[in-house]
């Protein structure tokens, strides 16, 4: 595959172009691609084959915050690479002009823009797409630099200027450091911090799918380890993680990892578990990882008891309840999970925990202490799916919690914030009102509507007619119907949303994390940087359960 990027298109929220930057060739314009590409029905899949254009080209899309990322391509390219291409322009757009990104942003820093991806794609070739790297070469002025002029200062922040005669005298050992030290592309060179710490942030999104049974059919966790580092020189890091089972199992439990090219691939490979690393200066991603909940069905025996599948949220549906089987309850048990805590390991912290923000803090040598001993749960939404055929929902009764009915999305929205999501129990019961027929009341005030009414049968203020309910048999056919048709207007799924922090579900752990002197240069002596860690576990809506 030989093919090149040839332009890059970025749409508004109203489908308008703000953004055209071609690469090579001569491309489709923004107003003659965008038809093209709102042809296709939605979903739209994120590669896009365009047979009718002359010479047909390949369209990649990406949306992110209400924008429309289009990238073309007249020859056969690797889709991954162009899709984890327009992936880091969203990343370094969001680092250079803050996020969210909005279309206002981009117009009004176009300057920064079009350096940014010119230095990113070179004639249609990625380059550079490190954040670290791209500062050293893009212009970012801010308010201090508009008010000099642009007057070239040793150290201007943004800038690259080369320092004069009488500057180079002032350089200490950290310019000297930045001479001999080799250059790497993901951090800046000479990088000086008054407080070295190093955060690591391990976030996992669950993917589930629950029979009605409560036996679950699907079960995964896609998680990825952050760093956010602010550590002056060139520190060298070691990672440690470990499963439940222990560490000789982290190859077997962790699926499909990916890496952030400071890894050192080859210690990873000899002893997994183990991440060996030059950290880019400020956030980054580390790594990202899949694990299989689940590893009884696809014939991994080996992992048996090396994950627990017990949630914070436990949801039971009663369906048909009441005299008429109009009625269902959802029941949800709410738990703290364990959370992350080994006391064998012990270790100083020249700061506290709150410094951290709720971070385990690990001490110099690796060792940690928790500072919570339970998962925290929080922003619980379940949201109920009903058949088309329901009419309302009546008699909406919920014990914690706010519940909304969104009629023409046939949802049922349950939401628990902050003291609702206690450990404990919670319960939300409601009726289902099915279409109306001939002979319902649609009031309920004893008149309904007929559409055949002569006005000369009966005679003005006539004799009311009294109506006597039939007690024939067949009344209990007609109420048995309805328990049936009920039974039709009863929920076919629902969908859990929340966040706990302190827990993952599949229970990897970092075992310690460990600044090498050693190996690090330019740290200074008797520098103990601060290292923090987090857990979080989320649920975007991840949790279906069938019922």
């Amino acid at each position: 595959m030989a093919g090149a990027i040839e332009a890059l298109y970025i749409y508004d929220e109203h489908n308008h172009p703000i953004l055209t930057h071609t690469y090579r060739s001569r491309p489709l314009t923004a107003a003659q691609l965008l038809p093209l590409y709102l042809a296709h029905p939605a979903p739209r899949p994120n590669l896009i084959y365009l047979p009718n254009t002359s010479p047909s080209i390949l369209v990649f899309n990406i949306s992110h915050s209400n924008l429309l990322f289009l990238l073309a391509s007249s020859a056969e390219i690797e889709p991954l690479l162009s899709l984890e291409f327009l992936h880091r322009v969203i990343d370094v757009f969001e680092e250079f002009l803050g996020a969210p990104l909005v279309a206002h942003r981009i117009e009004s820093n176009y300057d920064v823009v079009a350096q940014l991806l010119n230095e990113m794609c070179d004639a249609g070739a990625i380059s550079t797409t490190e954040p670290n790297a791209l500062r050293e070469v893009v212009e970012v002025e801010g308010w201090i630099g508009k008010l000099l002029g642009g007057i070239s200062i040793p150290g201007k922040p943004g800038f690259t200027s080369t320092p004069s005669t009488s500057s180079m005298a002032g350089i200490s050992s950290a310019g000297a450091l930045g001479a001999n030290t080799p250059a790497l592309p993901w951090r800046r060179p000479n990088v000086r911090h008054t407080s070295n710490e190093i955060y690591v942030d391990l976030v996992e999104t669950l993917s589930m799918t629950i029979a009605p049974s409560g036996r679950p059919l699907a079960a995964f966790a896609n998680g990825t380890i952050a760093c956010t580092s602010k550590i002056s020189g060139v520190p060298d890091i070691l990672l440690n993680l470990s499963t439940p089972s222990g560490r000789q199992n982290v190859n077997s439990v962790i699926e499909l990892p990916v890496f952030h090219p400071c890894v050192r691939l080859a210690r990873w490979r000899e002893k997994p578990g183990e991440l060996s690393f030059v950290p880019p200066d400020g956030r980054f991603i580390l790594a990202g990882y899949q694990v299989d909940l689940l590893p009884f069905q696809n014939g991994k025996m080996g992992q048996i008891g090396s994950v627990d599948l017990r949630l914070p949220v436990h949801v039971s549906v009663q369906k048909a309840l009441g005299p008429t089987g109009s009625e269902f309850e959802i029941q949800l048990l709410l738990t703290n999970m364990a959370g992350r805590e080994n006391p064998s390991l012990s270790g100083s912290s020249s700061r506290s925990a709150s410094h951290a923000g709720g971070r385990s803090t690990p001490g110099f040598g690796g060792g940690f202490s928790s500072s919570s001993s339970a998962g925290t749960l929080n922003e619980v939404i379940i949201k109920v799916s009903l058949p088309p055929d329901v009419r309302n929902l009546s008699e909406i009764h919920a014990n914690k919690g706010d519940t909304t009915y969104h009629r023409a999305e046939q949802v049922l929205e349950w939401q628990l914030f902050g003291k609702d999501c206690a450990p404990g129990y919670a319960t939300l019961r409601c009726n289902v009102l099915g279409p109306l027929s001939d002979g319902d009341d649609t009031d309920g005030n004893g008149f309904r509507l007929v559409s055949d009414w002569d006005y000369t049968d009966d005679a003005y203020q006539s004799t009311p007619v009294k109506v006597h309910k039939s007690t024939e048999p067949g009344d209990g056919q007609e109420e048995s119907k309805k328990m049936t048709h009920n039974k039709t207007l009863m929920p076919r799924s629902i969908n859990v949303s929340f966040s706990c922090k302190g827990w993952l579900a599949s229970g990897i752990k970092v075992e310690s994390l460990v600044v090498d002197p050693r190996k690090s240069r330019g740290l200074g002596d008797g520098v103990k940087p601060y290292k923090g860690v987090k857990y979080l576990t989320l649920s975007r809506g991840g949790i279906d359960k069938r019922c």
